[in-house]
């Protein structure tokens, strides 16, 4: 690569609730070609190489279909980042973007894999070029729009109870939430139709009936509420 040039690429964070758990996972990709063949990586794509790309969004939508194969409840751009020592072939540049998956997402084949994400936060899993920095990154703004937003909602099943919501949200959160505050967060959304009550109810092995409701988001993006989740000072 000549030293006049900047290599630019698309990365995808793509997380989901982990199956019978309350704690996110990641997809990761297993590296086909060098540098860093071989090792686990977010999948990602050169942004207008063998193949055109006409805008970053297309490019993110092509790292979705061929390497995360994933189609994602919500995607976000959250930032770029770039220098001349990420990348061994040189100076480069990674937009990368926050993707929420349905917790029964399932991968095919020995490239995908999902992975704790703690694992690759404390870094006892170190990924190639700066992507653990980026999960980092990508992790900061699902915190950040959790405490004023209905974007942990989009990591749940269909239908999920009240527990579900408060193991979501203190999943992307990193700490516990105060359940009544959950509660009436909830009942503001089925108020205003973005949740709805189904009339299920399930049966856990131990304890009483939960009700069960189904997210249902009026447009692309997440309802913002006028105030924070969390208690000033938290």
């Amino acid at each position: 690569m000549s030293s006049t040039e900047v290599l630019a690429s698309v990365d995808i964070v793509a997380l989901r609730m982990a199956p019978e758990a309350q704690h996110l996972q990641v997809l990761l990709h297993r590296r086909e070609r060098e540098p860093h063949v071989g090792q686990w990586a977010l999948p990602g794509v050169i942004v207008n190489g063998r193949t055109p790309d006409t805008s970053l969004e297309g490019a993110a939508d092509r790292a979705l279909r061929e390497k995360a194969q994933v189609l994602p409840r919500y995607l976000e751009q959250v930032g770029t980042e770039g220098n001349a020592f990420r990348d061994p072939r040189g100076w480069s540049l990674s937009t990368f973007y926050l993707a929420l998956l349905d917790p029964q997402q399932q991968v095919e084949g020995e490239q995908l894999a999902f992975f704790d994400l703690d694992s690759v936060l404390e870094r006892k899993l170190l990924l190639p070029f700066d992507h653990n920095l980026l999960v980092g990154r990508a992790r900061e703004r699902l915190a950040a729009k959790t405490v004023y937003s209905s974007l942990p909602l989009y990591l749940l099943a269909e239908k999920f109870t009240v527990l579900d919501a408060l193991g979501a949200v203190q999943a992307c959160l990193g700490q516990a939430v105060n359940n009544t505050s959950l509660r009436k967060r909830l009942e503001r959304l089925r108020e205003l139709g973005w949740v709805r009550d189904t009339g299920e109810k399930n049966q856990p092995r131990l304890g009483r009936p939960q009700q069960l409701y189904a997210y249902t988001p009026r447009g692309e993006r997440a309802f913002m509420f006028d105030r924070s989740l969390l208690p000033e000072g938290a």
